[in-house]
C-alpha cells in the first residue's frame, strides 16, 4: 500500500472523448472517496494505457494505482475478471478499507461499460426495444 500511495503509477487523465477510451467514475459517499479511471484499448481490444485520479485516502490511491497497473495489457474480458479480493490481497488491506479496493473493481467495470459503449452506441437503444 504505502509504495502505491507513495509512487503512485499511471496517474492523470486521458482524452475521455475519444472513441477508444473508457472513463469510470465512480465514489463511496460513505467514506468520500472518489475514484476516475480511464482505459485506453487498441483495435485488437486490447488495454495498451490506462490512468487514474482519486481523491481520497491512502488505500484508495495505491488501489487505484494497482488497477490500473494490472488492467495493462490485457483484454477488455480479462480486465472484467479481476475481482477486489484480489486487489486487496495484493496490497493487504485491513477490513475496514476493502471499500477502496471495491471501488477500485467497479471503476475499472465502469471504465470498459463506457469503452463498450462507444463501440457500438445502437446496442443500448436496440437492448431498450428488445
Amino acid at each position: 500500500v504505502v509504495d502505491h500511495y507513495e509512487n503512485p503509477r499511471n496517474v492523470g487523465s486521458l482524452d475521455r472523448n475519444a472513441k477508444n477510451v473508457g472513463t469510470g467514475l465512480v465514489g463511496a459517499p460513505a467514506c468520500g472517496d472518489v475514484m476516475k479511471l480511464q482505459v485506453e484499448v487498441d483495435e485488437n481490444g486490447r488495454i495498451v494505457d490506462a490512468r487514474f485520479k482519486t481523491f481520497g485516502c491512502g488505500s484508495a490511491i495505491a488501489s487505484s494505482s494497482l488497477a490500473t497497473e494490472w488492467v495493462k495489457g490485457k483484454t477488455v474480458d480479462e480486465a472484467l475478471k479481476i475481482k477486489n479480493t484480489d486487489i486487496a490481497k495484493e496490497l493487504c488491506l485491513p477490513p475496514v478499507k476493502l471499500h477502496c479496493s471495491m471501488l477500485a473493481e467497479d471503476a475499472i467495470k465502469a471504465a470498459l461499460a463506457d469503452y463498450k459503449l462507444k463501440q457500438d452506441p445502437n446496442k443500448e437503444e436496440s437492448e431498450k426495444k428488445a
